[in-house]
């Protein structure tokens, strides 16, 4: 099966030319990224915030105690910055600068998705103009003895290297839409829980009591 597939990867490299390969090289680029991202939103538990929701929470109804436990259970990458609010750090622009910081860690080689997805339709509409110049080069070859099938093989081969790179500039919009939609959450997840920090509801907190929560060994 293996041979087989490499058989007509080859066969499609061959008709395409040059365009198709480059277009092969990126396609395994944006599959090593898309990877490389998912296991980085994985590790740094993108989406799982519930400790710090408690943590919040708790804040905004004047549990100090709670909040510091809570916080201590969590092991979402926007820890340090809920804590750093959480411990008296009051400058709004400081807070989100770090959040911004630890964002955009996480949405390092969305640029590259996004180039790939513009450039993989023109890389195949240009094949497609190569292909049509060479047929057409063909057919005026040919001379009196014209041969449609000539034409329409020609086509046929140059219209492929279209149909290859939408095939990569389409999935790879896909899950870059998919992934900028996960950090608008995350955006907005973290500057409701500093805005409700930094304003809570409830009465005020006793940060003596949050620091002696930190103190106390936690199991996770």
């Amino acid at each position: 099966m293996i041979a087989t597939l490499a058989e007509a990867l080859s066969r499609i490299a061959d008709l395409g030319g040059p365009v198709v390969l480059i277009l092969g090289a990126l396609s395994v680029l944006v599959l090593t990224v898309v990877l490389y991202k998912l296991w980085q939103f994985a590790a740094a538990r993108v989406g799982s915030h519930r400790a710090l929701q408690e943590a919040v929470a708790a804040w905004d109804a004047g549990d100090g105690a709670k909040a510091g436990a809570a916080l201590q259970r969590s092991r979402s990458y926007l820890r340090p910055v809920i804590e750093m609010a959480l411990s008296g750090q009051a400058d709004p622009a400081r807070l989100e600068a770090e959040a911004e910081a630890r964002f955009a860690r996480l949405e390092s080689g969305f640029r590259l998705l996004d180039s790939v997805a513009q450039l993989a339709p023109l890389l195949g509409l240009f094949g497609t103009v190569l292909g049509m110049i060479s047929a057409f080069q063909a057919l005026q070859e040919a001379g009196a003895q014209v041969d449609p099938s000539i034409l329409a093989g020609g086509i046929w081969v140059a219209l492929l290297t279209t149909a290859v790179g939408l095939a990569v500039a389409m999935p790879t919009a896909l899950v870059l839409s998919w992934l900028e939609a996960r950090m608008d959450g995350e955006r907005v997840f973290a500057q409701r829980a500093l805005r409700t920090i930094l304003a809570p509801a409830g009465p005020a907190v006793d940060r003596s009591a949050l620091s002696q929560s930190e103190a106390q060994p936690t199991h996770a």
